[in-house]
């Protein structure tokens, strides 16, 4: 076995693959790129993967990208302990809260973040501007409740171990939790912190997942 992780810091696209290489307990070969250099986009990578992005897996010669596609190769080529579920059932809940997930949270949570990390992208007026800001803030804050709710009846996003649905949600949320220290995101923050008193269930999961084995070695070097 020759398992090639190539990711970038930061990114919680790449620390999602990261959890499970950790939790499956594969030996790896860790690549860290940097994207200030444009590592990423060197003629190597792009020979791994055309679209120039990270993270991208190379499993001797079988070559993946596509965050989620990695969770579910990994864990169909080494199916323990599983990821996607234990019965038919569990994997299509897991499935679906990944793809609702997808469609509804990450998307305002991506656009908060972009903002308060590079607030020259932000174009327009600065008015309009926050209100979009607000507006995402909205509708983050509305599936984070949802996400609370499942957390409330469980230790886990879904069923009774970690998961898939877990690793892709986890990055996310430390990642918005690290955009909103910025002195300009205060008013924004004050809708989702402290997230031990907004939303207890997720922050008693986010130590939950912290106390992993192996989580120290996926935490984002910049933001030790």
């Amino acid at each position: 076995m020759a398992i090639d992780f190539y990711w970038g810091d930061g990114s919680a696209h790449c620390w999602r693959v990261a959890l499970a290489l950790e939790y499956k307990r594969l030996e790896y070969r860790s690549h860290m790129l940097h994207f200030e250099l444009q590592e990423h986009k060197s003629p190597q990578m792009l020979a791994l993967n055309f679209r120039g992005r990270l993270p991208v897996l190379r499993d001797n010669d079988y070559v993946v990208f596509e965050s989620l596609a990695i969770l579910y190769y990994l864990d169909r080529k080494y199916p323990q302990p599983p990821i996607f579920g234990r019965t038919p059932e569990e994997s299509g809940v897991i499935m679906r809260v990944i793809c609702e997930y997808q469609a509804y949270a990450e998307p305002p949570l991506k656009q908060i973040a972009r903002a308060l990390l590079d607030p020259r992208g932000r174009d327009g007026d600065d008015a309009l501007a926050d209100e979009a800001l607000a507006a995402a803030m909205h509708r983050l804050a509305g599936e984070a409740r949802t996400i609370e709710q499942r957390l409330a009846r469980s230790d886990w996003v879904v069923g009774e171990s970690f998961s898939a649905a877990d690793m892709m949600i986890y990055p996310d949320i430390r990642l918005l939790l690290q955009t909103l220290r910025a002195p300009e995101a205060r008013e924004l923050a004050a809708r989702f912190l402290p997230v031990e008193v907004n939303y207890p269930a997720i922050g008693r999961w986010l130590e939950r997942v912290a106390a992993l084995p192996g989580h120290e070695r996926t935490w984002p070097p910049r933001w030790r």
